[in-house]
């Protein structure tokens, strides 16, 4: 199943908790031995897994036991270039030119404002 923005929340509860199943079972993980390695109750990776329960920080210590955190990157990338935003000229990039040109430095140094003479 792919994800969207329209998809109902209990739908991609229930897809990431039969992803997470997969992956669990190719890793040769138990619900109990992955429960122990993630630190977390054997209940709430049933949960889980059955697309009950989207906390968060379960779902982070199961990504790590399973070695997996590069996928929390994935979810939310530090360095994430909007497509708008730099229409709008608002994006990093646009930024980081600003900053490297004249219109940018002039020769003065940046103050915040609320610096003392």
């Amino acid at each position: 199943m792919e994800l969207h923005s329209t998809t109902p929340t209990d739908a991609i509860l229930k897809e990431m908790g039969e992803r997470l199943t997969q992956i669990r079972k190719q890793q040769g993980f138990s619900q109990e031995a992955l429960a122990e390695a993630s630190g977390i109750g054997v209940a709430t990776v049933r949960r889980i897994e059955d697309g009950r329960d989207g906390q968060m920080g379960s779902w982070i210590k199961l990504l790590k036991a399973l070695r997996m955190t590069a996928a929390l990157d994935e979810l939310l990338p530090p360095n994430f270039e909007s497509p708008m935003a730099e229409a709008l000229g608002t994006g990093a990039r646009r930024r980081r030119r600003r900053e490297g040109t004249a219109e940018g430095s002039q020769g003065a140094t940046f103050r915040w404002g609320d610096e003392t003479p």
